[in-house]
């Protein structure tokens, strides 16, 4: 029963987000601190969990996932509720009937700070809750009510093109340079956020529409995925209005963003550095990976990241450590906040890049990885050649 109950950590997450949102003040910044203190001084303090156990009712973590979409609802109503003006749904009131806690007079207390952690902890939360669960259920294509929940989560961040673009193109292209999430050495963290964003959508669009070209469907119609996500987003941003006004869009939508770019910090620290001849089939090395505990409990195993490319359809649940995988920093969050130095995440990763280089890569790779090194701009990158290494073996 405990391998069931590990996988609800993301649901208790949730919980001081919530209360510091009704307390209002200071409270507001209850929410990121707790879920970040939480993930990081958990992988820190508990390492890693290796364990492999067999589920044999798979359909219950399966219902895990779905309410996330109830979750995610929430949380981003009470995120319209804090910066509107009045009381949305009657939300306040019904708070101090129950508790006697006036709600309403504690939101009159709220600043722009206290805002700003507002919108830091919905977006961590909304990235844990919706952004890496809708990762996992898009994956289930054989599943239209997993796939169905899957959009509506990635929706919160404007990004149901990621369940085109990252089954369809990500995963066929990772570690090459026509994959828009792999960041090549020398891009810093913030560069890829911006790069990869608008890359990733334009593929989305593209394979959408080659996909309906080949059916012989409309791509300017509702046929098209692409387009029915970006009306998904939409019907969000009218309920933030309905709820909020227009300080309740421009909140959402900030909200949403950030969401989207822990997205592409995490596809930036996932794949940073490595290289893969195109033609060569997807290896469990081709990714950083991590074991790390408590960050394998609140993502659902996505820092078994080996695994899941190279078998992509492996539901989470099923997916294997493999401690022999090159492995990232740290945790995921503890790692991500580290690509927010780019001088640090230089001096930590270019030794390992390489190292990746001497470990793994094959005699095609090491040609391409020769090519991003004297790319990257890096000179600790630029000052190593494999060239003359593979003239004398050969």
């Amino acid at each position: 029963m405990f391998h069931y109950l590990k996988y609800t950590l993301f649901h208790f997450l949730t919980v001081p987000l919530m209360i510091g949102f009704t307390l209002g003040g200071s409270g507001l910044y209850l929410g990121f601190i707790c879920a970040a203190g939480i993930v990081v001084l958990g992988d820190i303090l508990l390492g890693d969990d290796e364990s492999t156990p067999k589920f044999n009712k798979s359909g219950l973590l399966t219902i895990q996932l779905w309410t996330s979409l109830p979750l995610i609802l929430f949380m981003n109503f009470l995120l319209m509720w804090v910066v509107a003006d009045g009381d949305p749904l009657g939300y306040g009131a019904l708070i101090q009937s129950l508790t006697g806690f006036d709600a309403l007079a504690a939101k009159a207390t709220n600043t722009i700070p206290g805002i700003i952690g507002a919108v830091l902890g919905c977006s961590l939360l909304s990235a844990i809750v919706g952004t890496i669960v809708g990762h996992e259920l898009t994956h289930r294509t054989w599943d239209p009510v997993s796939l169905l929940i899957g959009r509506w989560l990635l929706a919160f961040s404007w990004d149901t093109g990621f369940s085109i673009e990252h089954v369809y193109g990500h995963h066929t292209y990772v570690g090459s340079v026509e994959d828009p999430a792999t960041a090549p050495r020398g891009r810093n963290v913030y560069q890829h956020i911006l790069i990869s964003t608008y890359t990733g959508n334009v593929s989305a669009a593209s394979i959408e529409a080659k996909r309906l070209q080949k059916k012989r469907q409309g791509v300017w119609s509702l046929h098209n995925r692409y387009i029915r996500g970006l009306l998904m987003s939409a019907v969000l941003e009218v309920a933030a209005f309905a709820l909020a006004g227009w300080e309740g869009v421009a909140i959402f939508t900030i909200s949403a963003l950030v969401t989207k770019s822990m997205l592409e910090m995490v596809n930036f620290m996932e794949h940073y550095g490595i290289v893969r001849h195109p033609k060569s089939p997807v290896q469990p090395y081709h990714s950083w990976n991590s074991n790390k505990r408590i960050s394998s409990w609140g993502t659902f195993n996505l820092t078994r990241h080996s695994h899941h490319h190279a078998e992509g359809d492996v539901p989470f649940h099923e997916l294997k450590p493999y401690a022999e995988a090159p492995m990232m920093v740290n945790g995921l969050l503890g790692t991500m906040f580290l690509t927010l130095v780019p001088p640090l995440w230089n001096k930590i990763m270019v030794s390992k890049v390489l190292e990746w280089d001497q470990k793994y890569a094959s005699q095609e790779e090491l040609i391409l990885a020769d090519e991003a090194n004297q790319r990257s701009g890096i000179k600790a990158f630029q000052a190593v050649s494999y060239t003359n290494t593979l003239k004398t073996a050969a």
